[in-house]
């Protein structure tokens, strides 16, 4: 179930990005992002033991810090992207402990 879940809004997310970034610059590299973003969330969904899940909870702290900081020219969105690496370091160090 969740991954229709997961699925379904990732579809639903990439076709509405693919029309709000049709002409932006860095279109592939927002795609980029966006799937393996998508492909992090499946991969935490399905995992079957503790290092498949820590591993991709890990992908997808990346990709949720390069998704943050897409436009990183603009000072607002880099600075949102380092404030974002924080708050995961810390869930991933609470993470490792259990």
């Amino acid at each position: 179930m969740m991954m229709l879940i997961v699925t379904g809004v990732g579809s639903a997310i990439h076709i509405y990005s693919f029309g709000y970034m049709h002409e932006d610059r860095g279109f592939s590299r927002f795609f980029a992002c966006m799937s393996l973003f998508t492909f992090s969330m499946l991969g935490v969904v399905l995992a079957n033991n503790f290092i498949q899940l820590f591993i991709f909870w890990e992908l997808v702290g990346v990709s949720s810090y390069l998704l943050i900081g897409f436009w990183f020219e603009k000072p607002s969105a880099a600075d949102a992207a380092k404030r974002r690496l924080l708050p995961t370091a810390s869930a991933t160090s609470a993470f490792s402990l259990e």
